[in-house]
């Protein structure tokens, strides 16, 4: 399979890996899969401060990753792109999920 894409599209596609190659983005993305988290439940399911997270998630939100949802002083976060969401799931069924279950069938 051969993709054509432009320069610029393929500057925006490393743009997008880029966001998602840091570890508590990766993380945050990982936390709002399949429900909605507030930003104080997801700094402290990482472990990590507030405002770190406060500051990846205006990374992952301007990058249309994520949507946010304010309820009284809280905001919650969910995915907002179901195309990321899919091949999050693809990839971790294939790194540990597929591999795993073909390795364990070699043995």
């Amino acid at each position: 399979m051969s993709v054509d894409l432009q320069p610029t599209q393929i500057s925006e596609l490393a743009d997008t890996f880029g966001l998602l190659s840091d570890s508590t983005r990766l993380s945050i993305v990982l936390a709002c899969l399949d429900h909605e988290q507030s930003a104080g439940d997801i700094a402290e399911k990482l472990g990590v401060s507030p405002s770190l997270v406060s500051h990846h998630l205006r990374l992952l939100r301007g990058a249309r990753m994520l949507k946010s949802d304010r309820r009284g002083k809280q905001i919650f976060y969910a995915m907002d792109d179901a195309c990321v969401r899919d091949v999050l799931k693809i990839m971790i069924d294939h790194l540990f999920i597929h591999y795993h279950n073909h390795e364990a069938a070699s043995e």
